[in-house]
């Protein structure tokens, strides 16, 4: 497996586009059973493939990431030949992953315990994977509002 197997609920949830992947391997609801019951090893690996399907449509549909912790933001624009990273540092007791540290850095952009970063990374050789080790570190794909807000304030 490339990435991650898909949770139950994320299952759950693509529960149709599952049937079809099934049925694109000719494996009906009967042989799915029978296989969970006789060949679960087999059954996993279907679960698997299905998993790095659904990662791979949505990793190359992903534009921007986002990973806020108490003390920093860095907000990624997935371009087509490299990443961009906006990297917001905090200095002192500021918590922006609550609605006051929020508000506060939002009213105080200038100040000087706000530090702002730029950067562009080369993708290696799996642009997705890439992408993906950001999520795994604890990213979320976002429509880019923060990413292009910050963007116009320090450009």
């Amino acid at each position: 497996m490339k990435y991650a197997r898909l949770t139950k609920e994320q299952f759950e949830e693509l529960h149709k586009e599952f049937i079809n992947f099934l049925a694109t391997q000719t494996i009906t609801a009967t042989e799915w059973e029978e296989l969970k019951r006789n060949k679960p090893e087999v059954a996993e690996l279907e679960l698997d493939v299905f998993s790095d399907l659904v990662w791979e449509g949505v990793l190359n549909q992903a534009k921007y990431l986002e990973h806020i912790s108490p003390q920093s933001i860095h907000l990624f624009a997935l371009n087509e030949d490299q990443m961009h990273l906006i990297g917001i540092k905090l200095k002192g007791d500021i918590d922006v992953t609550t609605s006051e540290g929020f508000n506060w850095l939002r009213d105080n952009l200038m100040d000087e315990s706000v530090e702002f970063v730029q950067a562009h990374k080369a993708y290696s050789k799996d642009e997705n994977l890439d992408k993906f080790t950001l999520i795994q570190q604890g990213a979320t794909i976002t429509k880019g509002e923060l990413y292009n807000y910050m963007f116009k304030i320090i450009n």
